[in-house]
Parts: structure tokens; C-alpha cells; sequence
């Protein structure tokens, strides 16, 4: 059984939980102060401290366990060494938020309350005002804190639960299709399939029987996988295919949920782009901002897309590390690359990177003269 490894503070939160010890520095300082076995015990209750602090972060079934033990040893330090030590409560305050429930997450803020008051309570007769300028408005931001953090958190979770709602829509609109494309393929084509079947089958017994009335058979059965070629080919044209416009707009909800920020530029809804083109952009569209989420370390990203009287030009670029930088991913010798390059081979197009101040990907899809209406006047076809 393979061993997890060992994080000291979950690594998807980045140096967050780190900054947040700044605040042990204060308990430190004043025990410091105190005779060495009071620094002793002192510097023993600051380490339990902290390993609630890092237990919380992964605890599920124990959070509740851990965060009362953190609430525990605020209270002791607080009551036997000094009232600034009250300032490690916005360790406390952080995790409150994590009570989901509103009975726990107000039983938790009563408990906080008062690890906070009381201990000011009992030191309020000696202190100075001075003390209280400085301890009492960090107190009141201790005291609110929850609620703000609580609103941020539950503003995150709707946000979240409402990219993956987007994806299950998204992933149900593709089910459907594949289901009405397999109706579609089974009611258009299943009978055909069948009398072809029924016809050979007699060929094969007229064949010697009665040579003529088996070529006319054979004749009947090329008729009839012409007119089902036909209908496949009706059947094919008439599938929905995926639009610019709408990978457009799943790429920046993409690009938002990995805080890169998309400008957009140019007529993505384009209607003389033709809907093959569409689509293979479309997919080249997504390779690429795939790619910049997963390996440029962007946070600003820029799509444009130029029809002129030659080609359809699409531009995607992004400020993160280019090409060189790229562990994976997008490179010249990568799979999404080539994978781009097999499906814009199929409409003459090409594909360029360029590696300046992050990574520009330009997309040429020739626009082809293929017939000229009748006062000869050229007509594009594309490409578009």
C-alpha cells in the first residue's frame, strides 16, 4: 500500500496557512519574559497551539475535537501570562466559518465569545487605557470576522456548485445528442440495413437459378445503398455542431474558475463561417485554453478571431511562462499540438506559436474560391 505523503499544510492553499503563524510571534515574546519554568509550560502550550491549528486543516470527523482543544489553550494562555494573548483568537475565528450547520457555527461563536471576555473580564480592573485602545478593536474584529468569513465561504461554495451544475448541463446536452443521433441512425437507417440484407441473401439464391432476375436485384440493392448514403449524409449535416460562440463562453467560465482573466475580440458569431470550421475551432479553442489553465501560470488571456478576404485567423494568447516554461501540455513535441494539427489538416488550415511575454497560438484557416455565382462574381467557401 502506497504511503501518502507528508504535507505539513494542505498544498492546494498555497503559502496561506503559513502567513498566518506571523501571529505566534506575540505569545513568544511575552513568555519570553516569564522564569524558565513558566517559559517552559508557556512555550509547551504555544506548540499545542499550533498543532491544532495544523490539525484543523485537515481534521473531518476531529474538527470539532481539535478546534475546542484550540479554544482550551487560548483561554489558559490567556488567564496565566497576559491578555495579548487574546490576539492568537483570530486562529479560532478563522475556523468557525467551517461549522456548516447554523446551531454549531453559533455554539462555536458563544464558546469564542467567551474565551475572549472572560479572560478581558479578569484582567479589566488592572489595565491601563492604553491597553484597551490597543486589545478592544482587535477584539471587536475577532468578534465579527465569522460572519464575514462565513458570507465569502458560502459566496465560494455557490459558485462552485454552480460550475459544477454548468458541467452536468453541458454534459447531459451531449448525452442528449448522442442519444437522438443513435434514434436518428437506428430509425433511418435499421429498415434499409434490413432489406439490403433480405436482397443479397436472394441474390446469392438467384444467382445461379436466374441470372437476370438476380442483376436486377444487385441493381435495387446499389439503389438502395445510394439512397441510404443519402440519408446519412442528411442525418450528419443536420447534427448540432459546437459553435465558437458557445466554446467562447465555456472557455471563460473556464478561464474565471482559474482567476485568468479573458479579453475576447472580434465576431465570434460569424455566420459565413461555415459550421465544420466552427467546430474544429472550436476544438482547437478548447485544446488551447486548456492548456493555458493547466501549465502557463496566466492571469490574463486573449482570444481574437479575423475573417479576411484570405483566411479566418484565431489568436489565443496569454502573459504566463511560454513555451520554454512549460513542463507539459502545449509544447512542439506535445499531444495537444498534435492533435491540433490533425484536425485543422482536415480544412487546409495551419497552426504557429510564438513564445514572447507568455504564449501566442495563431490559427489560419484558408478561405477557398470554389465556384463563382453567375454575373462571375467569386463565392467563398471555406473555410467559411
Amino acid at each position: 500500500m502506497k504511503r501518502s505523503r507528508f504535507e505539513l499544510f494542505p498544498s492546494d492553499m498555497g503559502f496561506f496557512p503559513y502567513v498566518w503563524l506571523v501571529y505566534v510571534a506575540i505569545p513568544i515574546y511575552y513568555i519570553s519574559h516569564e522564569h524558565w519554568l513558566r517559559m517552559a509550560a508557556g512555550y509547551l502550550l504555544i506548540a499545542s497551539f499550533v498543532l491544532t491549528y495544523r490539525q484543523l486543516f485537515f481534521a473531518r470527523k476531529s474538527f470539532v475535537f481539535w478546534h475546542g482543544l484550540q479554544m482550551l489553550l487560548l483561554f489558559t494562555l490567556s488567564l496565566a501570562y497576559s491578555p495579548y494573548m487574546l490576539f492568537m483568537g483570530f486562529y479560532i475565528s478563522s475556523f468557525i466559518p467551517y461549522y456548516k450547520d447554523w446551531r454549531k457555527f453559533y455554539a462555536a461563536l458563544f464558546c469564542f465569545y467567551a474565551v475572549l471576555i472572560l479572560p478581558l473580564l479578569f484582567y479589566l480592573p488592572g489595565l491601563a487605557a492604553q491597553d484597551l485602545y490597543v486589545v478592544l478593536p482587535f477584539l471587536v474584529v475577532m468578534m465579527m470576522s465569522p460572519f464575514g468569513m462565513r458570507s465569502m465561504y458560502r459566496q465560494r461554495q455557490l459558485e462552485t456548485d454552480l460550475n459544477e451544475a454548468n458541467e452536468r448541463i453541458a454534459e447531459l446536452v451531449k448525452r442528449e445528442e448522442r442519444l437522438r443521433i443513435s434514434r436518428d441512425l437506428h430509425d433511418t437507417l435499421g429498415h434499409t440495413l434490413s432489406l439490403i440484407t433480405l436482397k443479397s441473401q436472394l441474390v446469392t439464391r438467384l444467382i445461379d437459378r436466374d441470372p437476370g432476375k438476380a442483376l436486377l436485384e444487385a441493381r435495387e440493392i446499389e439503389q438502395t445503398s445510394r439512397a441510404a448514403l443519402r440519408q446519412v449524409r442528411e442525418l450528419v449535416s443536420g447534427m448540432r455542431t459546437l459553435t465558437l460562440t458557445e466554446e467562447l463562453q465555456a472557455s471563460r467560465r473556464m478561464l474565471e474558475s482559474a482567476g485568468i482573466r479573458l479579453e475576447a475580440e472580434g465576431d465570434f458569431g460569424n455566420k459565413e463561417i461555415s459550421g465544420l470550421v466552427q467546430n474544429i475551432l472550436g476544438m482547437c479553442l478548447k485544446e488551447a485554453i486548456t492548456n493555458i489553465v493547466k501549465h502557463s501560470r496566466a492571469d490574463r488571456c486573449t482570444i481574437a478571431i479575423k475573417r479576411t478576404d484570405s483566411d479566418i485567423r484565431l489568436v489565443i494568447s496569454d502573459n504566463g511562462v511560454g513555451l520554454e516554461g512549460r513542463k507539459s501540455g502545449l509544447r512542439s513535441d506535445g499531444n495537444g499540438l498534435k492533435g491540433m494539427k490533425e484536425r485543422l489538416a482536415l480544412i487546409d488550415g495551419s497552426l504557429e506559436l510564438r513564445s514572447s511575454d507568455g504564449l501566442t497560438v495563431l490559427i489560419r484557416v484558408p478561405v477557398v474560391v470554389r465556384k463563382t455565382s453567375g454575373d462571375g462574381v467569386p463565392q467563398a467557401a471555406d473555410g467559411a
